[in-house]
């Protein structure tokens, strides 16, 4: 994996989709947190990152979102944490198999403010540590810090998955407050961010979640503007309609792939979708990068 980060800067590569609306769709039960189908529906959790994999998805994530403890303690969720990070990590690299795809291990916030003191900082360096650990024993390729909104947490977070384990960290944060939906929900502007994350180590930077494609692009330019870092960009599949209580994303896959051209010239340089965004979605989404190779490499050769 670190050896290929610097070709990621010339070139743009499709991560996966969305999980947890993904698995709701596919009838996981919405009272449960969507991590624990790991254990309790693995083949529901297996067949989606196959259908990823099948898509033309080169990044894989794992379905360890909230495996956290702090987290899962608040959702009165009690199991082994280390297990649950190692079956998501396994029931990932079993469905990547030989395709060429990586897998990276996702963590998600602590629900924690570090700047109130909600929990020390050396509870939150050890939780984040433990999840990274169990991913790490099962060779992800590097770990994944996505949907933050504080810059403190994940700064925190980058030092102790670096400190516990060694692999390459991707960061990303949501960026959907201000003007130009540049900034976090907690104030924190996207180049302020990408500066200090690539100051941080972080390999890769980038976005994810927030107000949907249509409202990205902004962010992006802000975050290349600000790093040399390749840039994950995972933006969701527009705002949801609530039905019965459930968020339900109608953007179609074309609408979705409609502004990833623009992403791309931004900078973007690891594209996938974030909540809403399923199977369909990053095939075309493929399609369209692959199409995009072909057109460079025939105008490099005249």
């Amino acid at each position: 994996m670190s050896a290929s980060l610097d070709a990621l800067t010339k070139s743009v590569t499709v991560a996966d989709g969305a999980w947890s609306t993904q698995l709701w769709a596919r009838g996981l039960k919405t009272d449960i947190v969507p991590e624990t189908a790991n254990v309790s529906a693995p083949k529901l959790v297996g067949d989606l990152a196959r259908e990823y994999v099948a898509a033309g998805a080169r990044f894989i994530c794992t379905n360890t979102f909230s495996a956290n403890r702090l987290v899962l303690k608040r959702r009165g969720v009690e199991c082994d944490v280390a297990k649950l990070n190692q079956l998501g990590a396994r029931i990932a690299q079993e469905a990547v198999a030989d395709s060429g795809a990586v897998v990276v291990g996702t963590m998600g916030p602590s629900g924690s403010i570090l700047m109130v003191g909600e929990t020390p900082e050396d509870e939150l360096t050890a939780a984040f540590a433990q999840q990274a650990e169990a991913l790490a024993a099962c060779g992800v390729a590097a770990l994944l810090l996505e949907t933050f909104s504080e810059l403190a947490e994940i700064l925190l977070a980058v030092r102790a998955v670096k400190d516990a384990t060694g692999l390459p960290v991707i960061a990303s944060m949501s960026f959907d407050s201000g003007p130009q939906r540049t900034h976090t929900m907690m104030g924190a502007e996207a180049g302020e961010c990408a500066a200090a994350l690539d100051d941080a180590g972080a390999a890769i930077i980038g976005c994810n979640c927030g107000r949907g494609i249509a409202d990205v692009l902004p962010a992006v330019v802000a975050l290349r503007s600000a790093t040399s870092r390749p840039l994950w960009v995972k933006p969701n599949a527009g705002l949801p309609d609530l039905q019965d209580g459930l968020p339900v994303y109608t953007q179609t896959p074309e609408e979705f792939t409609a502004k990833i051209p623009t992403l791309i010239d931004a900078g973007a340089n690891v594209i996938g979708g974030c909540c809403g965004t399923g199977p369909e979605h990053i095939r075309r989404l493929a399609a369209l990068v692959a199409s995009r190779t072909r057109a460079a490499k025939r105008k490099k050769k005249r």
